[in-house]
């Protein structure tokens, strides 16, 4: 197992998930080869949750750091991003962008961005103001 995925499942036991019980951790590495992580914080206001991913994703805006190069993520059931999850990823991440899976008993599957979502809406098909 790699260091992602040992931080992935370590970040995955602090997830708080008191209503669907549905623990997950993540492991992102930047271009810079730091690292970030993040797990799952559910709220009553279903709306309010906020993903592993995007958790790590937001560690990783706020260090300075804007693109991904490798993400791990842990379940226990080995399951992928969501779909809002993946869209903020293609935000600064290529398409190429390995993410591995990993269970509950140390599994991985490797796969990458493209595969979970062939046609993101991509920061590159509109006009930027900077």
């Amino acid at each position: 197992m790699n260091e992602l995925a040992r931080l992935a499942q370590s970040v995955q036991a602090h997830a708080y998930a008191p209503y669907s019980g549905y623990r997950v951790g993540a492991a992102l590495r930047s271009a810079s080869g730091q690292v970030f992580t993040g797990a799952n914080f559910e709220n009553l206001s279903f709306g309010a949750t906020i993903c592993a991913e995007r958790n790590a994703v937001g560690a990783m805006i706020t260090s300075g750091e804007t693109k991904i190069a490798e993400l791990v993520v842990a379940t226990e059931d080995a399951g992928p991003p969501c779909g809002l999850c993946l869209q903020v990823l293609s935000e600064f991440a290529t398409s190429d962008l390995p993410i591995t899976l990993v269970n509950g008993d140390g599994k991985e599957s490797q796969h990458t961005l493209a595969e979970f979502l062939p046609n993101a809406f991509a920061s590159s098909r509109v006009k930027r103001v900077e």
